[in-house]
């Protein structure tokens, strides 16, 4: 049974990475929600700070609650559609890092459709009847006698798609309060997945560009 959940999202300034007439960049750490929740007390998120000091500011993609790191937001409408297309259309290059149970082989790749597990949302399950695409590869950075570092470079983006991936490897994310259990769970006062870098073409020209922040844990 999970504890009820109560939100005491971080205080302190936005960390920005990286600004400019087109792209605010931001380094979101863990227990920030992206974007509103539905409950008037789940109103502060990454995505209300940003406004504040950027009016402009436009949401362009989303990180899980407990996942920290690079959030990209257009500030203006041009730069929106044509990022909001790169995420669409998988040009965007996207590197993750995470602390696992366990010890996974030095690399692979997972390849399993995913579904919202709708009786226990915001859960997500395997699905391969009406699941969508999703794939994950994983690379070894670091061993621990219990956990290792990971580097996870997802070609999909679905809702907890590394969460869920690395569960049906059997090396859940420590910390994970949706998907963890036991020792996994315990091993880490939140969840050790952190957005580490973000590849995109710039709205502006349409150089690449890339942005990273480093692990907080």
């Amino acid at each position: 049974m999970q504890a009820e959940f109560i939100y005491a999202p971080p205080d302190g300034p936005l960390n920005i990475l990286h600004q400019d007439a087109d792209l605010l960049v931001l380094d979101k750490p863990s227990g920030l929600l992206s974007v509103p929740g539905k409950a008037a007390e789940h109103a502060d998120c990454l995505e209300a700070r940003a406004k504040a000091e950027f009016p402009d500011a436009l949401l362009v993609h989303r990180l899980d609650m407990d996942t920290s790191g690079v959030m990209v937001f257009a500030l203006n409408k041009a730069a929106q559609r044509h990022l909001g297309l790169q995420f669409e259309r998988r040009h965007t290059d996207k590197t993750y890092e995470a602390l696992v149970w366990g010890q996974p082989e030095d690399q692979g790749e997972v390849d399993l459709p995913l579904i919202v597990d709708w009786p226990n949302r915001p859960l997500q399950k395997v699905c391969f009847e009406q699941g969508k695409a999703a794939h994950t590869r994983w690379q070894v950075l670091e061993r621990k006698p219990d956990h290792a570092r990971l580097k996870l470079l997802p070609t999909t983006g679905r809702s907890h798609q590394l969460r869920v991936h690395m569960l049906m490897i059997g090396h859940a994310i420590l910390g994970d309060r949706f998907y963890a259990t036991g020792e996994a769970l315990s091993a880490a006062p939140r969840l050790c997945l952190h957005a580490q870098r973000l590849e995109v073409y710039h709205p502006s020209g349409g150089r690449r560009v890339a942005f990273q922040a480093p692990c907080p844990f």
